[in-house]
């Protein structure tokens, strides 16, 4: 069961497209060196921007299950999970849950719209109601 409001994930898939459409961000799909953490340095030099920071307020105020929720939601619009495997998509999502990464996480993945856009789709919701 999707606990997240759907027109909150709305609000963060308009902020995700709007960000990853300005001409200065630019996340690669692959790592340019072995760092684990080679997205979250990427982000950090976008942290001051509005509409990041406004995406960051949004997530930060969710509820920790609805910040997992998020995750798993992205996880499965990606297809690493179908819609009947929530619950495995939300435990992953929990495992690897870090509460002040989680807005960085997500927009290191520049495809983050589309994937929440699809997770969405497969509970029934849609941005366009």
């Amino acid at each position: 069961m999707l606990d997240v409001n759907p027109e909150t994930v709305c609000f963060i898939i308009e902020a995700a497209r709007r960000f990853h459409a300005k001409e200065q961000v630019v996340i690669p799909e692959e790592p340019l060196s072995p760092s684990d953490n080679w997205a979250m340095q990427v982000l950090a030099d976008h942290v001051g921007d509005p509409t990041f920071q406004e995406a960051k307020t949004t997530i930060d105020d969710l509820e920790p299950d609805q910040q997992i929720q998020l995750i798993a939601l992205m996880r499965v619009g990606r297809g690493d999970y179908e819609r009947e495997d929530w619950d495995s998509a939300v435990q992953d999502a929990q495992d690897g849950w870090q509460q002040d990464t989680v807005t960085e996480y997500l927009f290191s993945k520049p495809l983050l719209a589309d994937f929440l856009s699809e997770g969405l789709d497969q509970f029934g919701y849609n941005c366009e109601d």
